[in-house]
């Protein structure tokens, strides 16, 4: 379906992608039902003749003059390329034809070049990387300097903005291959090998000779139209059949979206297709925001997040006391399936070094069960992120709407790295999935018109919210047996709370101050916030509220009259009579139900104004008077309503 999707003032489109499933189909040739595995088996003979045709492309032009040519977007004729894959490999002359004996239309050869062109065009950032990793390789590969930094950062395109992980694998790639073959790589095609081909059909580079895609009456439904081989080794066109497959849309698919045709893929023995849909939604804006969410990253506390508001004086207030998204579950399950992992591979190596290449060897089954093994797991580790970014993004971008926001900055932590912070915590760290998260956010908020901007970390944990002083960091006074400096207090303004809720409150601050110098990239469309300045970082404090006043009691009207039937202290109608039960039950009949006094053990260990001195082990820390619901339960005003003395100061910091 090629037609223009129709857009209004404020609008824009928005691509996205759904998931569905091909369950049966109908040979239009001879009106056969096609039941799934059969389908599966027509899918996959295509498949298997695309790959085979991209994999002779990619073995001919995986090097790096190829690829500056393709990605250079100029033929030799000095015309420009076109943007779609396939015709600018046919305008340079990069043609591939089946096996010998086989016979395919021309849009069989379209999706093959379409393909292998977005190969070779995506490996052009990898391959500009490592060239300028090599050209300014450190002394120690460890460790760079700061002017190393630098320089390695010019050399490379978008390196100020580029995360210095992505640096640092890099480079770990190239040690790894100086380790193996004893010398330095020419570029990024010595390092990596011909990348693997997937069994999917590209449908977006066909037209309606291959394959069509209409609506049905019912919005929910669509039907799907193109032609599959009726044997895997197709020798003419006639055996090339139409094939109609009823597709049922996901209902996220709005009713009046514009649906393209999907790529086809088979994954665990069914059709799978991938169908991408472009509708109008709210147009984000870069600036000119009032209402923000203020997102922070953490480990145990995975998000922290609330609302701040910008007032029409420059004055910064909160909305609300914010919330936090918890994900410790989810992160234990996570760490256990990451050292089975760890385990599986340990095993899988050691039989791999006894094995050595024989392929009668009695561990040859045990190692093949614990391959399948090990990409079961890594299926349930992925699966695990996937659904921990949903749900963390998916809370994150209702807190936004639930708020009015029209903005989420979220804390840009792209460079923090997994280093010399203890083995448990770099491992933590090393699980998170934050760039995940951040995509998911992205595309949730895309939908409300909200806009995602990534803001500079520095300093928003150590820093107080109210008055941009160092915090001093301890640990929590309603929690003094727990490990950690999570709770911060300002020696300056008195604020204190725990250390992420001040994060998100100076995250939210700073993006509302500095929202002028929002950027968007030109390839990703992703929103940022790349440097802090001194000038607006003044401003980008928390007003705190005003404090609350006593209301006025005085006497300035008649006594309102009260009920004149009160609630009785005692009931007045008698329990029906019951057999005689163990001691310790409710009194029945006219018995009073409250106590005309304290009970003894209360009586025996405090009085009015004392607190509890009990004999037995159990010893509640400032407990108040009278007996509760249970005797020694008693209501204990919060300890940090009162700024308690700080004993810790001297102490240092860990922010």
């Amino acid at each position: 379906m090629g037609r223009k999707l129709p857009l209004s003032e404020g609008e824009t489109a928005r691509t996205a992608c759904a998931r569905g499933l091909l369950r049966a189909a109908i040979d239009e040739k001879t009106g056969e039902v096609l039941s799934a595995g059969v389908l599966v088996e027509r899918v996959g003979w295509a498949a298997d003749l695309v790959s085979g045709m991209v994999a002779a492309l990619l073995a001919e032009h995986w090097n790096a003059a190829d690829v500056d040519v393709l990605a250079g977007g100029e033929d030799a004729g000095g015309r420009k390329l076109p943007s779609n894959a396939w015709m600018a490999l046919r305008r340079l002359g990069w043609t591939v034809v089946p096996a010998e004996g086989i016979r395919v239309n021309d849009r069989i050869v379209r999706m093959a070049q379409e393909t292998a062109g977005r190969t070779l065009r995506s490996a052009k950032g990898r391959a500009d990387l490592t060239a300028g990793v090599l050209a300014t390789w450190p002394a120690d590969s460890a460790r760079r300097t700061a002017q190393e930094w630098d320089a390695v950062r010019e050399a490379v395109p978008g390196g100020p903005s580029l995360p210095s992980s992505v640096i640092n694998s890099r480079t770990r790639q190239i040690v790894a291959f100086v380790n193996k073959h004893g010398r330095m790589p020419v570029d990024v095609f010595e390092v990596e090998a011909v990348p693997r081909i997937a069994r999917m059909l590209l449908l977006s580079a066909c037209d309606g000779q291959q394959a069509t895609l209409e609506r049905a009456d019912d919005p929910g439904r669509a039907l799907l139209r193109l032609q599959l081989p009726s044997r895997p080794d197709p020798r003419s066109y006639a055996d090339w059949t139409w094939v109609a497959c009823p597709l049922a849309l996901p209902p996220t698919v709005p009713a009046n979206a514009v649906v393209h045709l999907p790529t086809l893929r088979i994954r665990q023995g069914r059709v799978r297709a991938d169908l991408a849909y472009t509708h109008a939604v709210p147009k984000p804006r870069r600036s000119g925001h009032t209402v923000a969410l203020g997102v922070d990253w953490g480990l145990n506390t995975l998000l922290s997040a609330g609302a701040a508001r910008l007032h029409n004086d420059g004055t910064i207030t909160t909305l609300g006391g914010g919330g936090m998204f918890r994900a410790a579950g989810v992160l234990a399950k996570q760490h256990r399936l990451r050292r089975l992992s760890e385990h599986l591979h340990t095993k899988t190596d050691h039989y791999h070094q006894l094995i050595s290449g024989t392929e009668q060897h009695a561990l040859t089954g045990k190692h093949a069960v614990l391959a399948d093994e090990i990409r079961h797991v890594s299926a349930r580790r992925s699966n695990l992120n996937d659904a921990l970014a949903r749900a963390a993004a998916r809370w994150a971008v209702d807190q936004a709407i639930t708020a009015g926001a029209s903005v989420i900055y979220v804390e840009d932590l792209r460079s923090m790295e997994a280093r010399g912070m203890g083995r448990t915590h770099n491992t933590r760290m090393s699980q998170a999935v934050r760039g995940r998260i951040v995509d998911r956010m992205r595309h949730l908020a895309a939908e409300a018109g909200i806009a995602v901007v990534t803001v500079p970390a520095r300093n928003t944990s150590k820093h107080c919210p109210q008055c941009l002083v160092p915090l001093r960091h301890r640990k929590a006074p309603d929690r003094p047996t727990t490990p950690g400096w999570k709770w911060a207090l300002c020696g300056s303004c008195g604020w204190q709370g725990d250390r992420d809720q001040g994060a998100w409150r100076r995250i939210a601050a700073r993006g509302l101050t500095h929202q002028t110098k929002t950027v968007t990239d030109r390839t990703s469309a992703d929103m940022t916030i790349r440097s802090v300045t001194e000038k607006l970082e003044t401003g980008a404090v928390i007003t705190p509220p005003a404090p609350k006043t006593s209301r006025d009691r005085s006497k300035t009207g008649p006594t309102r009259p009260r009920s004149t039937r009160p609630t009785p202290r005692r009931r007045r109608t008698p329990s029906p009579t019951r057999p005689i039960r163990p001691a310790g039950q409710r009194p029945e009949g006219h018995a009073p139900t409250d106590w005309t006094r304290l009970p003894r053990a209360a009586h025996r260990h405090q009085g009015v104004t004392t607190i509890s001195t009990p004999t037995t082990g159990h010893r509640p820390q400032g407990a108040a008077l009278g007996a509760g619901f249970h005797l020694h339960a008693h209501a204990t005003p919060p300890r940090w309503a009162d700024p308690m003395p700080d004993t810790t100061s001297g102490m240092g910091s860990l922010s």
